[in-house]
């Protein structure tokens, strides 16, 4: 039985920083999975889009299909612009079964590597000492997907013991700057942010400027292809590709109460 392929669906960008993080995630999946078939598709600016590469897939005999969203904020189902591309999937490619699997964010297990940018960022300024943190985040309206969020703050509160305000890039008076001002206000002097981004498009280079400019002495790097993606990605394919097995309970229910009828 062939496996279902996987497509990593990212957002897009002019920014070839951006694009390649997709792809370095396809050909670490591509390593780790051989068997396969792993395609990077985008949702915007640039190609190849969702549908484009389902047509790619469809004439490879494939018929079954994972996507796994690259999405830090929004952990549960797809958006608006996932979900138009899910329907035009359907309406092109009838026959092909697939299943939108969670994004891979806000993970507990994406913490350690914000841990690990944001200290090379502090080694290369030189800095000795915090007093507060911000996690900036790419944001979403997902009131779910909020309290993850807010959890995940609390978790790194206390794992450094400082205070940590969030920051949400879709939001202009909570992004990263009026987060470091807050600090401030609060006679903290010393603060950094952490950056929830996986790669540095253009809402993560506003929030770092911003942040910069508002008296932070660090700001951590998108987390990019890592391990610890990786191991996201790998885990959601896995679950949506068990998802789309048929055991037969179905027609075994119905079969079931056929015979309960008669």
């Amino acid at each position: 039985m062939t496996a279902p392929a996987l497509v990593l669906l990212a957002h897009g960008s002019t920014d070839p920083r951006v694009v390649d993080v997709a792809h370095q995630l396809r050909v670490a999946m591509q390593s780790m999975r051989s068997e396969v078939p792993t395609y990077s598709a985008f949702l915007d600016h640039c190609p190849p889009s969702g549908p484009q590469v389902v047509s790619r897939i469809a004439r490879t005999h494939t018929t079954e299909v994972v996507f796994v969203p690259l999405n830090l904020s929004n952990a549960f189902g797809a958006d608006d612009t996932m979900q138009t591309i899910l329907d035009r999937v359907r309406n092109s490619h009838p026959e092909l079964k697939y299943h939108a699997a969670a994004p891979i964010g806000p993970s507990p297990q994406l913490l350690p590597l914000v841990d690990r940018r944001l200290r090379a960022a502090l080694s290369r300024t030189r800095a000795t000492e915090l007093d507060g943190l911000v996690l900036a985040v790419e944001g979403t309206h997902d009131q779910r997907s909020l309290s993850l969020i807010a959890r995940r703050t609390r978790q790194w509160s206390v794992h450094h013991k400082l205070p940590v305000v969030t920051a949400f890039a879709t939001e202009p008076d909570q992004g990263a700057g009026a987060a470091v001002r807050t600090l401030r206000s609060q006679g903290r002097r010393h603060i950094a942010v952490g950056s929830l981004f996986l790669t540095p498009d253009e809402a993560y280079q506003h929030e770092r400027a911003q942040a910069l400019a508002a008296g932070a002495i660090a700001v951590g790097a998108p987390l990019g292809c890592e391990p610890e993606v990786v191991d996201l990605v790998h885990a959601r394919y896995c679950v949506g590709a068990m998802d789309l097995l048929d055991f037969g309970f179905v027609e075994q229910a119905v079969a079931e109460g056929l015979d309960e009828a008669v």
